[in-house]
């Protein structure tokens, strides 16, 4: 093996070009030559292809997104899309792949190396850590942080003005952001896509607050816990309570930024983990991180199996929060 390509796939988050820059100097360590793919997937067959060497990647360690661009590939779906990126890869003698992403990612990944014979490792980069293999993803350590310090600001205001504020974080199907978030911003609730919202056990639960002594409180809402989001939620839960209330929306801002310390040693880790499995042969794996060793799953386990929450922090939360 001499020469790998180096692509970021789907959704962005902080801490990818801290993991370029991770495989980039560990493979040119080991005597490699690595190809930056631009755009994903989507940039392979108009061969968006650039040399990167240490120099290239000098500092972008604290850049959040990924500097050599991201981007959804439908077309992946089609077998004569598949055999001309196949072929361009072999035309270009590139030998591996490292895949940055999430389960679509992953799944693309897996097809060319069934399909082409590419040897593929992926690096599991989410802010919504929701893929199985690894106790942490890339980018979700950021995501929390930022969501956490908007959560400090809001709580301020609210406090002040004595008033119910439901605010809105990224989760369309699954609620890790939003469970953890909610317990380090001493939430009242947390409403995830895991577990049913029932709006009148809400209600009582504020309402108890309420009665408590509080004159304000938050409640945490994953995107997708039910339809309408934080919004709709917030008006069934003042209809019943006759409260006065504030829906904040949080969005793509968690996908931004610097990412934190934490972030950047996985992304470190996981990137020369990388290098390091392809060097030995492996190929069909992702790297993760599982109590506090390097592991390898393989790709098709990463979507298959279900990453659950730990149900131990929904019963803390219920419990801190009175």
């Amino acid at each position: 093996m001499r020469k790998i390509g180096i692509l970021t796939s789907g959704g962005d988050a902080p801490g990818m070009n801290a993991c370029i820059r991770a495989v980039v100097r560990a493979g040119v360590e080991e005597g490699l030559e690595v190809i930056g793919i631009r755009r994903g997937y989507a940039g392979i067959l108009p061969r968006e292809f650039i040399r990167l060497q240490p120099r290239t990647v000098a500092n972008i360690i604290q850049r959040g997104g990924t500097f050599i661009g991201t981007s959804r590939y439908p077309d992946m779906l089609k077998a004569s899309v598949r055999k001309r990126i196949i072929s361009v890869l072999h035309e270009e003698k590139i030998d591996a792949l490292v895949t940055l992403g999430g389960d679509g990612t992953f799944r693309g990944a897996t097809v060319l190396a069934k399909e082409g014979g590419i040897k593929v490792v992926g690096i599991p980069t989410t802010i919504d850590n929701d893929v199985y293999g690894t106790d942490y993803t890339i980018g979700f350590d950021t995501a929390v942080n930022t969501a956490l310090d908007a959560i400090d600001r809001i709580r301020d205001t609210a406090t002040s003005l004595e008033r119910l504020y439901f605010i809105e974080v990224m989760g369309r199907t699954r609620g890790f952001i939003a469970l953890h978030v909610g317990l380090a911003g001493g939430a009242d609730a947390i409403c995830i896509p895991e577990t049913e919202t029932d709006v009148d056990e809400l209600c009582r639960t504020l309402r108890d607050r309420f009665a408590r002594g509080k004159k304000s409180g938050l409640v945490v809402v994953a995107e997708g816990d039910m339809p309408g989001g934080a919004m709709e939620l917030a008006k069934r839960v003042s209809s019943c309570l006759n409260e006065e209330y504030r829906v904040c929306v949080l969005g793509h801002v968690q996908r931004g930024g610097a990412p934190t310390a934490r972030d950047r040693v996985l992304a470190g880790r996981l990137g020369a983990a990388a290098v390091e499995a392809l060097l030995h042969g492996h190929s069909g794996h992702m790297v993760g991180e599982r109590g506090g060793n390097v592991v390898l799953t393989p790709l098709e386990a990463t979507w298959k199996n279900t990453k659950e929450l730990d149900p131990s922090l929904l019963k803390l939360i219920d419990v801190l929060s009175r």
